[in-house]
């Protein structure tokens, strides 16, 4: 990045479990810095670090602590703003601040299938960041607004992106074991969880079957999004894991493959991020494992900083083909660490319109 200065950004939501990745995250960041934090008319007026009830380790990163939180319906000034609101006040909010002027960069569902936002994972479809320019044409605009997918979604997709390229792909079957953070705190109550699988999270399966087809869709100008002809079936379980979503994937491809060449292409794959050299980006975006009793949760989710999807147990499935088991971070890469991963790489191929901070983006 040339010049001096970082870009102004602000973390809406701040004070819960997505939101306090991304003021972890954003801590001594090259390009971002965390200039504003928003939370409910609760916390509102005071200190960030007293009413986060910080969760993470390593406490609230110094110069977070001391930011006033807004409220709700105060004006904010950054021109990046990154949402960890919850979907029940989300959708309003975000198309207010986007309206406004901002670049909104959203976790939450509300707008994820909306035919003018982008349902990014930048790996594997930056590109659909040309649907920005639609949306602020129709929208009257200034700002803009893109979504992240599920956190379950963001792994898979991550794993059948390189499949999809290399062999064609047609049918997914997942099954997710999801770690309790994903329920956000205080979350699942522990008496539900301890000693037990829960074999429901309502809306999970519908939005893996509806997202996975839209990442892997195509982009138009013309006639706008289009959708991957895959069929997806998902079943999502909660599991007593802290952090970490491990899902069991099994895929059939359109030709045939010697599992040897789906490995390949597995630990192959990269995409905009790594070819740009971004701050957030893994070095390798999906990471393959021989071990026949790996990735698990507790060894795992951590590699390339929470940023990676880890494959293992590869072999063939009498019944579709393939299939694996996989393990992603989901709070990280699930979440917050792909939204400033996304502003990133729309930074750096010019898809923004931000306010005049005096940078210039320069990736590697």
């Amino acid at each position: 990045m040339d010049g001096q200065r970082r870009i102004p950004v602000g973390v809406l939501g701040a004070t819960g479990a997505v939101g306090q990745r991304f003021v972890q995250l954003l801590d001594g960041h090259p390009w971002f810095e965390l200039a504003e934090v928003a939370g409910s008319a609760r916390t509102a007026g005071r200190p960030y670090g007293a009413v986060a009830g910080w969760r993470l380790p390593g406490g609230v990163p110094e110069g977070a602590g001391d930011l006033p939180v807004r409220g709700p319906d105060d004006e904010l000034t950054s021109p990046i703003l990154f949402s960890a609101l919850p979907a029940d006040v989300a959708g309003e909010i975000e198309e207010r601040l986007a309206a406004a002027g901002h670049a909104v960069f959203s976790n939450a569902r509300n707008h994820r299938l909306a035919p003018d936002v982008p349902l990014i994972v930048p790996e594997i479809n930056a590109d659909h960041g040309a649907a920005l320019a639609r949306q602020r044409d129709e929208r009257g605009w200034s700002g803009s607004l893109v979504t992240n997918p599920n956190c379950s979604t963001i792994h898979l997709v991550l794993a059948l992106k390189p499949l999809y390229d290399s062999f064609g792909l047609d049918r997914v079957l997942v099954t997710t074991l999801q770690a309790v953070s994903g329920a956000g705190y205080p979350g699942v109550p522990s008496l539900d969880m301890l000693d037990n699988v829960v074999p429901y999270i309502g809306g999970e399966e519908e939005k893996m079957a509806v997202e996975t087809r839209k990442i892997l869709g195509a982009y138009g100008a013309e006639r706008g999004f289009v959708d991957a002809d895959i069929a997806v079936s998902a079943t999502c379980t909660r599991v007593p894991v802290r952090d970490g979503h491990t899902e069991a994937v099994s895929v059939g491809l359109a030709r045939p493959a010697e599992l040897e060449e789906v490995a390949a292409a597995l630990r192959e794959f990269s995409g905009p991020p790594q070819a740009l050299g971004l701050p957030s980006a893994p070095r390798r975006p999906v990471i393959v494992l021989d071990e026949p009793d790996r990735p698990q949760p507790a060894l795992d989710r951590d590699r390339e900083r929470g940023m990676a999807t880890v494959v293992g147990r590869l072999r063939p499935c009498p019944i579709l083909g393939y299939k694996f088991v996989l393990l992603g971070h989901n709070t990280i890469r699930g979440a917050a660490g792909a939204s400033i991963l996304t502003a990133e790489t729309l930074l750096a191929q010019d898809q923004l319109r931000i306010a005049d901070c005096g940078l210039r983006i320069r990736a590697r």
